[in-house]
Order: structure tokens, then C-alpha cells, then sequence
């Protein structure tokens, strides 16, 4: 009973963190002594998790983040796990993510560096009338190059998904049919070195998607994504566009 309670006060508290972070979003434009860089990017992901018995699986992911639409490079991010699956809808997840960023926009970084990102998750999902609601909790160590000084600094960071599923057709998701997706997803740094940006970033998302079968789909739409720099002065405001393949493979056919 103990644990759960403190699971429903986990829970609690990161949705209202991201109440409080949409709110942060759109206000943070009236903030005094911002900097905000409007800009338009394209991210071409694929996504893959990997069933290899009723209790274990294999999590792949690329993201190809391009600026301005698809000229230039924003970021490369392989991100790999490894799945347990407490039930159908209860799973657990650690894994590893090699991350690339690159200078781009208005606000380049100084240059190049790598991040390497180690990651844990919890995920739960549950269906509210027609809704398929999917809540994703995930905790990040990061250990960011500084390349003028060749060392590593390491930050953490803390990720809340409300991610929200509409079958268009039927009131079930259904094979050979289309769907909404939307999402909110506030990131919190904490711990040493997060300088005045508590709220790294916050993303909004809704895409037309479409199922082949419950191993397939695909999606695009449009991410909102707000980024506040160390500094907390320098802000992104990055219009994206996100093409996505989802391809699952299941071993245990």
C-alpha cells in the first residue's frame, strides 16, 4: 500500500509539472531579458520494440533531426534498451543513447559534441472512453563533451509523456485504419549544474497517423518544441515537422 501511494504521488506530481510547463511555454515569450529564436526543423525517426518473451524485449530508436526542414544537421540521437513487461500495459525500461548535436539556427552552439545518456522509464497505458492514454516516465543521466576542454559533464534530467490516442474510424484501434495522436511532454533538470533552467524544454505534438496492424504504423505531424538554454536567457521556439515508422517485431510468433 505504501508503494502505491508514492507511485500515485509520482504520478500526481508530474502532471502537474506539466500543467505548470505548458503554462511556462506559451508565457515564457512575455519573460524579461529573453532571447527567442523562431525556427522551423524536420525530424525523420523510426521506433521499434522487440518482444523476446512474454517478459522481455529490445527498445531501438533513430532520430535523423535536421534544421530547416532537411538541409542542415540539428542532431543524430540512436537511443537502444532493454524492455521488461510486468503486464500488457505496465513496462520498465534501461537502456543507453549515443546523441550527436551539432551548431545550427540563430543560436548555434560553439560546435560539435557528443552526449552519452544513460536512461530509465516506466510506462503505463489504459484506455479513458475512446482515448488510448499513455503515460511515459523516464529519468536521464547525461554525460555532454565539452570538446574545448576533451572532458565530459554530467547532468540529469527528468521527462513526463502524456500521450493521447484518438482511432478516427471505429471507436478501437483497428487494422488498415487511421488515428490522432497528441502529446505534452515537459523535460526538469535537477541536480548540479543546471544553471537557471530548471525547465529545459517542453514539447506539444499532434500527428495523423496510420495503422497497418498492431506491429505498424506511421505517423506525421507537427512538434512544437521550446528550449530554454543554460543561461535562461537564450530560447528556441523550433517548428518541426516529424515523419515516424514504427516497426515491431515480435519473437515469441
Amino acid at each position: 500500500m505504501a508503494a502505491r501511494i508514492r507511485f500515485l504521488k509520482i504520478k500526481f506530481t508530474m502532471r502537474l509539472t506539466l500543467i505548470i510547463s505548458i503554462v511556462l511555454s506559451f508565457s515564457a515569450p512575455m519573460a524579461a531579458q529573453t532571447n527567442i529564436a523562431t525556427q522551423s526543423n524536420g525530424w525523420y525517426m523510426y521506433f521499434g520494440n522487440h518482444r523476446l518473451n512474454d517478459r522481455l524485449g529490445i527498445h531501438t530508436e533513430y532520430q535523423w533531426r535536421r534544421h530547416n526542414w532537411l538541409s542542415a544537421w540539428q542532431q543524430s540521437l540512436l537511443r537502444l534498451g532493454l524492455d521488461y513487461h510486468f503486464d500488457a500495459n505496465n513496462s520498465l525500461t534501461v537502456g543507453y543513447a549515443w546523441v550527436v548535436s551539432y551548431p545550427y539556427g540563430e543560436q548555434p552552439i560553439a560546435q560539435e559534441f557528443t552526449e552519452h545518456r544513460i536512461w530509465e522509464q516506466l510506462v503505463s497505458t489504459h484506455r479513458a472512453g475512446v482515448l488510448y492514454v499513455h503515460h511515459r516516465y523516464r529519468l536521464e543521466q547525461r554525460y555532454l563533451e565539452r570538446p574545448a576542454q576533451s572532458d565530459y559533464v554530467f547532468r540529469q534530467r527528468a521527462r513526463y509523456r502524456l500521450l493521447l490516442t484518438l482511432p478516427i474510424e471505429e471507436r478501437d484501434l483497428q487494422d488498415d485504419s487511421f488515428f490522432i495522436a497528441a502529446y505534452a511532454e515537459p523535460f526538469i533538470g535537477f541536480g548540479k549544474g543546471i544553471g537557471r533552467n530548471v525547465l529545459d524544454q517542453n514539447r506539444l505534438y499532434i500527428a495523423l497517423g496510420y495503422r497497418f496492424n498492431p506491429n505498424v504504423n506511421i505517423q506525421a505531424g507537427y512538434l512544437n518544441q521550446y528550449i530554454i538554454k543554460i543561461d535562461g536567457i537564450h530560447h528556441e521556439r523550433n517548428h518541426t515537422l516529424q515523419m515516424a515508422v514504427t516497426y515491431n517485431i515480435d519473437f515469441r510468433m
